[in-house]
């Protein structure tokens, strides 16, 4: 049984005092926010510089203490979610957010239907600096956007475009009729979570009767999700097609900056690597001794049992020494975290599960919630949230507001550079063959789960989408003989694609958030690529990767990325990521 919050020393819960040092601040707060929400002054006027940068400054400040308000009530609640208390405050906060989201509904249009001209010139207009990039981007997206009356439209149409994800979360959660298998005697329903479990069980009749109960669901199940998913295609055509976007990829992409390339590069490289894959697999299945391998056979660990088992003191000093090739800066900032209130670190009741890093720009340090356990899995947690909280912390100290916010396509680079670096630490230093075969295992498992399943993801969303472009009828039947053919490609002629895999594309629920998994493997590629760098090269790379750090989100992703050595828009940050795999499987083979 976890530990009441009480019964946790100071030095293992975040310090929120940081935030506000009483309900009385915050509810102080909130009172001077309500009397500043008017903006109407400046309404009809966003047609200079010095009006846009009042304008703007006068609605960033408020955006600022909101942020404040909305993540001490986060993070407050996350305690114990038993409370109601900060539920409440979070509901206030919403509310408000609410009204200030409709009194400054104008200003996206106002700006948007001023001439191209006078926004180039806005653009280069030395006092609006803090907002060249966004005024860049509404430049961008001037010929996509429509008529006043259309737009009107289009935006009240919002809850019936997002009806086809919350239909089949419906469908995937709340309805979804669970089966049972017998594991040992014992009944055991297979949920989301029991399922992942069962997959990777050593016993291999449980891994078999998990995944045939489990895809028989979906199978059951495909009509309706079909028509959910083509609903959702549908949509997507329809909206980029109205938006003048010459396909739903290019639409997608364009709403966070970056080049259709990229996603084209992706598919290339995984494509032409795959045979990498297929040498992991027919190693796999060397390893277990079995005459065929299973769609189920690939989640169950190939070594045994090398758990870092460590406490979190431990843990921390591990992850400090595994980051030390990015300088005494970093490290003396992760010690702060330790040391200072950053982190919650044990597990309570009634406290959130999982593990995240939250900020906001005015807060005195980025803050991480942990569940730790005595896991390797949960020793790279550490690594992989502290990575998330020192790009925050480097962003918002060397960019203004409007430029100090990462874009979600870069989100989980520097977490995954963490975890890199220190696994290659824990490979060098240990002469323990057991500990390095399971930690090759446990970083190519990461490769193939991120860069090549997210990557088959993508693929079929791709094809998914181009069918309904070109007016293909997307039926059931279609949608899983595509999807079975590119787990034939992708497994390679070592794995069995077993005729329940055709079903799997039915349960991604992320396949309703438009051309997203992508970024998974992206991310992955491109951390890899600048870890593998500083390793090689030390201080200079170390330097450009503190450079993009820094860059928050104050011009294109792919862009900031070069500063870190990475160019998605060309194949070699991709080649190195395989290079990476390669090394590794190597290794692993020879031990």
């Amino acid at each position: 049984m976890a530990k009441e919050r009480k019964d946790v020393p100071a030095s293992r819960k975040w310090n929120t005092d940081d935030i506000f040092a009483s309900q009385k601040e915050w509810d102080d707060l909130y009172a001077s926010l309500e009397g500043k929400l008017d903006f109407s002054a400046y309404k009809g006027k966003l047609n200079n510089a010095e009006t846009i940068l009042a304008c703007m400054e006068a609605v960033n400040a408020v955006v600022k203490d909101l942020s404040l308000l909305s993540v001490y009530a986060f993070m407050r609640r996350d305690e114990d979610t038993r409370l109601s208390e900060f539920d409440a405050l979070q509901t206030r906060v919403q509310m408000l957010s609410m009204k200030f989201s409709a009194n400054v509904s104008f200003i996206n249009p106002e700006l948007t239907a001023l001439p191209v001209e006078k926004l180039e010139e806005l653009a280069a207009d030395p006092r609006l600096k803090d907002y060249d990039y966004t005024i860049r981007g509404i430049i961008k997206g001037k010929p996509h956007v429509l008529s006043e009356e259309i737009e009107t439209l289009l935006s009240q149409e919002s809850r019936i475009f997002g009806g086809f994800q919350q239909i089949f979360s419906m469908i995937n959660n709340a309805d979804l009729p669970y089966p049972t298998i017998r594991v040992n005697g014992e009944k055991v329903r297979l949920t989301h979570g029991t399922y992942g479990l069962m997959l990777h069980s050593p016993d291999r009749r449980v891994r078999r009767a998990a995944f045939k109960a489990f895809n028989k669901v979906y199978m059951d199940l495909i009509n309706t999700i079909t028509a959910t998913y083509v609903g959702n295609i549908d949509k997507d055509v329809f909206l980029a097609r109205t938006r003048k976007y010459n396909s739903c990829l290019e639409m997608a992409l364009a709403g966070e900056d970056v080049d259709v390339q990229v996603y084209k590069n992706l598919l290339d490289s995984v494509n032409a690597n795959l045979p990498l894959l297929h040498r992991y697999f027919k190693d796999r299945k060397k390893i277990l001794g079995v005459k065929t391998l299973h769609m189920y056979d690939i989640y169950t660990s190939l070594v045994e049992d090398a758990e870092i088992r460590v406490d979190y003191d431990e843990a921390f000093r591990i992850v400090k020494e595994g980051l030390a090739p990015l300088g005494e800066q970093y490290g003396q900032l992760l010690q702060q975290a330790h040391d200072n209130g950053w982190i919650d670190v044990e597990e309570t009741e009634g406290k959130r599960s999982g593990a995240y890093s939250i900020s906001v720009f005015g807060l005195k340090h980025p803050y991480v919630l942990l569940n730790y356990q005595k896991t390797t899995g949960d020793v790279f947690t550490v690594a992989h949230e502290l990575g998330h909280a020192m790009h925050s912390y480097f962003s918002e100290r060397n960019q203004p507001y409007e430029k100090a916010s990462y874009k979600i396509f870069v989100a989980e680079v520097a977490s995954t550079v963490n975890e890199v670096l220190l696994l290659k630490h824990l490979l060098k230093n240990t002469d323990d063959v057991k500990l390095k075969k399971y930690l090759l295992s446990y970083y190519m498992d990461t490769l193939k789960g991120t860069l090549f399943r997210q990557t088959q993801f993508a693929e079929f969303e791709y094809l998914s989408h181009d069918m309904a472009e070109k007016g293909q009828p997307l039926t059931k039947d279609a949608l899983c003989q595509a999807y079975l053919e590119l787990n034939k490609k992708y497994y390679g002629p070592a794995v069995e694609s077993d005729p329940e895999i055709a079903y799997e594309w039915a349960r991604i629920p992320h396949l309703y958030r438009r051309f997203y998994v992508y970024k998974y493997a992206t991310g992955i590629v491109s951390a890899v690529s600048i870890a593998e760098r500083i390793l090689k090269e030390g201080q200079s790379a170390v330097d450009d990767y503190f450079r993009f750090l820094s860059s928050g989100g104050s011009d294109s992703p792919v862009e900031l990325l070069k500063l870190a050595g990475v160019d998605l828009t060309k194949p070699d940050a991709f080649e190195a990521c395989m290079a990476s795999f390669k090394a590794a499987l190597e290794e692993f083979e020879q031990l």
